[in-house]
Order: C-alpha cells, then structure tokens, then sequence
C-alpha cells in the first residue's frame, strides 16, 4: 500500500489572549490509496493494517484511507446484499481488535444501512469507538460511475441522527450500541 503523511499541516488552534497572536498545532495527516479488491475483506483488512502501521511510524494522528476500502469500492450489484454490510461492519470489528484505532482518527469507508436504507459512508473511529458515520451527501451518476444503483445520498444535510449499530461491531466497541450519522 502507498501510504503518504502529508509534510505537517499547520492548523489553526485557539488565540493566547495573554500574547496577543495565534497559537499554532501541527498534525500529520497519513493519506492512504490502498489496492483493494471487491469483497476480499481478509485482504482488504489487512492492507488497512499494513497502512495504519505506517502512518503511525510517520507519526501521523489521522488516517484516511479510500472510498469504501473496507469491502473494495467496485463491488457493483454486491452492495445490494446485506451481507457485503455485515462483512463490512465485521471487518470493522477486526479493525477495532487490531487496535488500529488506538491513538490515531482512522476514517474508513464503507457502506452502512441506516434506517433500512443502504449508504456510502465515511466512519470515524477512535480508540475503539465509531466517533460518527457520515454519508456521502452527493454520489456520481456519469460516465463509469452508477453509485446511485447501490446508494442512496444523505437527504438532511447536516442533520445528525442517532444510528444503531449492529452486534457485528459492538462487542468489539466497548459495548456501544449508537453512533450519530449524518
């Protein structure tokens, strides 16, 4: 897997009022373009291993990898069957028990059904807890791409709403039963 930190991004961080200028936090950023496959979640899984490792040896503090890595974005017709979700939210679990999560922001992708409707979705997750699952608000419908054949865009914009998560995850969660969306 290619796994690049980005040089120390500079990111504003709150105002010393006693010195009268801006302090600055810097955070490396570890993006990842990793050669997923469709429904190959053991070898997916640990490509995402692999790259978690060497964003944390770069030092970053955030990972975030591709458009539903976890099940391998050209599973087509195979995001129309429950189980490519639950395999997704295993997978997830497996991610979890890796302790992929521990200390560093991971942004994984993959789809997610919320209210019996089946999303393309960002998860953020730390030390071992699903921080937000956050839908793709426009998908592509040109040229190569059907994404609206598999998925349905977030129709409440940045409305958050409380997700139950399945039992795949939770005992690998901590026991936590929700998450917001949106």
């Amino acid at each position: 897997p290619r796994t690049r930190p980005s040089s120390q991004a500079v990111v504003p961080g709150g105002r010393s009022w006693s010195r009268g200028r801006a302090a600055k936090m810097s955070c490396t950023v570890g993006t990842c373009n990793l050669n997923q496959f469709a429904m190959d979640f053991e070898g997916n899984v640990a490509r995402i291993i692999e790259s978690v490792e060497e964003c944390r040896k770069a030092g970053a503090r955030l990972r975030l990898g591709p458009e539903l890595e976890i099940p391998g974005y050209g599973c087509e017709d195979h995001f129309l069957e429950d189980d490519t979700t639950t395999h997704s939210w295993e997978a997830l679990a497996a991610l979890f028990d890796a302790g992929c999560t521990d200390d560093m922001l991971c942004d994984f992708g993959m789809p997610v059904i919320f209210q019996s409707v089946r999303y393309n979705c960002r998860v953020y997750c730390l030390n071992r807890k699903v921080l937000l699952v956050r839908p793709k608000l426009f998908l592509a419908n040109d040229g190569n791409y059907r994404e609206t054949r598999w998925f349905t865009r977030w129709q409440y914009g940045w409305t958050l709403k409380q997700c139950h998560l399945p039992p795949e995850i939770s005992p690998s969660a901590g026991g936590q039963l929700v998450a917001p969306i949106g």
